[in-house]
């Protein structure tokens, strides 16, 4: 027999007033899986969570935790019977309770509260009172709260925005690996791409309402399904391009795809999949003239980022077209120098009508 999804929202929608929020959306979170809920501002990601905390109330579609119907069609039941812990954006402690009182909010068994102070690393502050905490402390007792009456499924909306960006790098590591010992099934809403696909099995991406595309962070974020898609998630340039079969002619030069296509396309080139060489004499640090592949394509330099751990170089094609190489390192680039460019790594290829150009 199959085991259910932990969570199956099926043709969601919401709208408050005239505006809507949901317009059509569908997700499944497997058992023991972490799923991003993944967009921008706007984009019904909260109310999707809401919906299936119970907070809100679907206009239509229905709602499964573990296999049981809780929202549809003549069916409602209450959030606090719904068997699902949540985790706010701010916590959401209550100031007046130290924190092994509000662990035990939701009267948990009995020493389950301990057990999940031990399993967030709090095992020590059981009578400290929220405002003794660091930011980072209190969400981790909010995950504890959350775990304590063995939900189904943990619901987590936006648990790191507050946080500095130091510190949520490091928390939200953290909260994942004490999701998988805890075995849980989680929903997490971010905005932040590289959240998403860093911590994430599956990532459901949606704009205004509606599911745009849904796989693992390999999928979505190297095989776009849509032009949108390819530049939220992560930086994307995207080039004109004819294809015939399974070759694309671009200004870059003439590229594979991934399927048989024909007429005008869409290349999104990743800054990853863009190697720069010498267009004349030699240049330390870079590939020569005589190492740059037939076909490179000439461009110039009209800018420089260093980050540290890499640097990403802006350049402008000879047709005025700009695009972005991202690569370890020092750069020996500087504004102004002429270069050839061409396509190292995967590069995506969209379809599109002749009448959009």
């Amino acid at each position: 027999m199959t085991t259910p999804p932990a969570i199956r929202a099926t043709d969601i929608r919401k709208a408050f007033g005239r505006t809507t929020a949901v317009a059509r959306a569908s997700l499944d979170v497997r058992d023991g899986e972490l799923v991003a809920l993944l967009g921008p501002s706007g984009s019904g990601k909260t109310t999707l969570l809401r919906i299936v905390a119970g907070f809100e109330a679907p206009d239509a579609g229905t709602v499964e935790i573990g296999g049981r119907v809780v929202a549809g069609p003549g069916v409602w039941e209450e959030p606090d019977r719904r068997r699902v812990g949540m985790v706010f954006q701010d916590g959401a402690l209550f100031p007046h309770l130290t924190v092994s009182g509000n662990v035990a909010f939701g009267e948990p068994a009995p020493g389950r509260v301990d057990e999940c102070l031990a399993l967030v690393g709090l095992a020590d502050r059981g009578r400290s009172y929220p405002h003794e905490l660091s930011g980072g402390e209190r969400q981790r007792v909010a995950l504890a709260r959350a775990l304590a009456t063995d939900p189904d499924v943990v619901l987590l909306d936006e648990p790191f925005a507050s946080l500095d960006a130091g510190l949520r790098e490091s928390l939200r590591e953290e909260v994942v690996t004490i999701l998988r010992a805890a075995g849980a099934s989680a929903l997490l809403v971010t905005h932040d791409q590289a959240e998403a696909l860093s911590l994430a099995d599956q990532v459901v991406v949606m704009r205004d309402g509606e599911v745009e595309q849904a796989g693992t962070p390999e999928e979505v974020y190297d095989h776009p399904a849509t032009r949108w898609a390819a530049e939220f998630l992560g930086a994307a340039d995207v080039l004109p391009g004819t294809a015939d079969g399974e070759v694309i002619d671009c200004e870059l030069g003439l590229l594979p795809a991934d399927r048989p296509l024909r007429g005008a396309v869409d290349v999104v080139v990743r800054p990853e999949s863009v190697a720069i060489g010498a267009a004349h004499g030699p240049v330390d640090g870079a590939p020569d003239a005589a190492d740059v592949p037939d076909g490179a394509a000439k461009a110039r330099v009209i800018g420089r980022s260093y980050y540290g751990h890499d640097q990403l170089v802006r350049l402008e094609l000879a047709s005025g077209q700009r695009l972005r190489s991202r690569s370890h390192g020092a750069a020996p680039w500087r504004q102004g120098d002429e270069v050839r460019v061409w396509v190292a790594g995967p590069v995506s290829v969209l379809a599109v009508a002749s009448s959009a150009r």
